[in-house]
C-alpha cells in the first residue's frame, strides 16, 4: 500500500496540474478577449470538460485519502487545504469559460482605446503576477509568495472600481461603443472575481504551511 507521504505528493502533483491548467484558461480567455480570437474562446470552452474531470479526480482522491489513512493534524490540515483550493480553481475556470463564451457574445475587437483607458492589461499583468505568487507558494510552501498575493489583489480591485466611472464618461463620448464598454464591465468583474478566489487559495496555502511550520518548531 502507499504509505501517506506518497500519496500526499501524488495529491499536491494533481493540484499543481489543476494550477496550471487554470491560469491557462485565464490567460487565453483573456486574449481572446482583447483581440477578439474565436478559435482561442473555442479552445477555452472545450478544455471546460478537462477542468471539471480534474475537480472531481481530486475531490474523490482527497476522500479516499483521508478515508484510507485518517488524518490527524498537519496531514488533516493538508487535505482540508487541498480540498478548499481546488474548489477555488474551478470556480477560476469557472470565470475563464464565461469569459469566452462573453468573448463569442460580443463577436467583435475591443477599441484599443477602451482596453488602454479601463487598465486591461494592467489588471492581466497583475493576475499573472498573482498566479505566479501562488504557483511558488503552493509547490515550495512558500508563505511569504502567499501573502504577496493579498496587496495585489487590492490593485484589482481599485481597477475595477475604477471602471463604472470610465465608462459612464466615455459612453457619452463614444456611443457606438456602448456594447463594447458593457461588456468589458462584466468581463472586468469577471477578473476580478478571479483576483477574490486567488486570495482563497492563498489562505489555504497559509492555513496548512503555517501549521507545519508551527508542528516542525514545537518538535525542535
Amino acid at each position: 500500500m502507499i504509505n501517506i507521504e506518497e500519496q500526499r505528493v501524488a495529491l499536491s502533483k494533481i493540484g499543481e496540474e489543476m494550477l496550471n491548467l487554470c491560469q491557462s484558461q485565464v490567460e487565453l480567455a483573456y486574449e481572446a478577449f482583447t483581440i477578439f480570437d474565436t478559435d482561442l474562446a473555442e479552445d477555452v470552452i472545450s478544455k471546460e470538460n478537462r477542468v471539471n474531470a480534474l475537480d472531481l479526480k481530486i475531490e474523490r482522491d482527497t476522500d479516499n485519502f483521508i478515508a484510507l489513512y485518517n488524518p490527524v493534524a498537519t496531514d488533516l490540515r493538508f487535505a482540508l487545504a487541498i480540498l478548499k483550493i481546488n474548489y477555488n480553481l474551478e470556480r477560476i475556470g469557472d470565470q475563464a469559460f464565461d469569459i469566452a463564451n462573453h468573448t463569442l457574445d460580443l463577436n467583435q475587437k475591443l477599441a484599443p482605446e477602451l482596453i488602454e483607458k479601463l487598465e486591461f492589461n494592467l489588471m492581466f499583468e497583475t493576475l499573472g503576477s498573482m498566479f505566479n505568487d501562488v504557483l511558488t507558494a503552493y509547490t515550495d510552501e512558500n508563505l511569504k509568495a502567499a501573502r504577496k498575493v493579498f496587496k495585489k489583489d487590492k490593485i484589482i480591485n481599485k481597477i475595477n472600481s475604477n471602471t463604472f466611472n470610465i465608462v459612464e464618461e466615455e459612453v457619452v463620448k463614444n456611443p457606438e461603443l456602448i456594447r463594447q464598454y458593457l461588456m468589458a464591465l462584466v468581463v472586468m468583474k469577471k477578473f476580478e472575481k478571479i483576483g477574490d478566489l486567488l486570495k482563497n487559495i492563498s489562505e489555504s496555502i497559509i492555513y496548512y504551511v503555517d501549521a507545519k511550520v508551527l508542528k516542525h518548531k514545537k518538535k525542535k
